[in-house]
């Protein structure tokens, strides 16, 4: 069923993220949102978990974009639940990462679900890289960390997350980040 505010924050993602790609591809970043979205839609999410899953990197990653214009824009339950999720830039890769680790027990349900999804989808999308790849090091090779330090600090995230989320999106993390590591090896 058509829902105006999902197709407005379909419009405000590629905008938003227009000319951005998917860390070492050609691949619009557009495409993440939205299948995160997609992830989320499956498992019966309500609305502004869906437009705050479309959103979540906007105010991170995108100009013009901050969080009391989401919530003049989508209202205050969307704003709320991007608030939660996004991270702090100015910290360090290890300090955002441990920050987001440390944040999950806090985080309301509705975050946590676009948090879930937002992993789940960037694991899925590495590991189809990794195995479409000739040279798994070559799509290694953007990641500043690397494969190891970045799957060490997957697992300790999927970990945290997989004690809240429910089973079918939580079993579908930990699945995926086990196939990504055992492809790593």
């Amino acid at each position: 069923m058509y829902q105006a505010t999902i197709e407005r924050a379909l419009r405000v993602a590629q905008e938003a993220h227009s000319g951005q790609t998917r860390k070492g591809s050609d691949v619009p970043y557009v495409l993440h949102p939205i299948h995160a979205a997609l992830i989320l839609s499956k498992c019966d999410a309500t609305e502004d978990v869906i437009v705050a899953t479309l959103l979540h990197d906007v105010v991170e990653d995108c100009e013009g974009w901050d969080l009391d214009r989401m919530e003049a824009e989508f209202g205050s339950g969307v704003r709320s639940i991007i608030a939660e999720v996004t991270e702090n830039k100015t910290l360090s890769w290890e300090e955002r990462k441990q920050a987001a680790i440390d944040h999950v027990p806090h985080l309301s349900p509705e975050a946590l679900l676009v948090k879930g999804a937002d992993k789940l989808h960037n694991l899925s999308s590495l590991l189809a890289d990794l195995r479409a790849a000739d040279n798994p090091e070559d799509v290694w090779q953007p990641f500043t960390r690397g494969a190891q330090e970045t799957l060490r600090m997957s697992r300790i995230l999927v970990e945290a997350l997989v004690l809240r989320l429910p089973a079918p999106l939580g079993e579908a993390l930990l699945q995926t980040l086990e196939a990504l590591e055992a492809q790593g090896n």
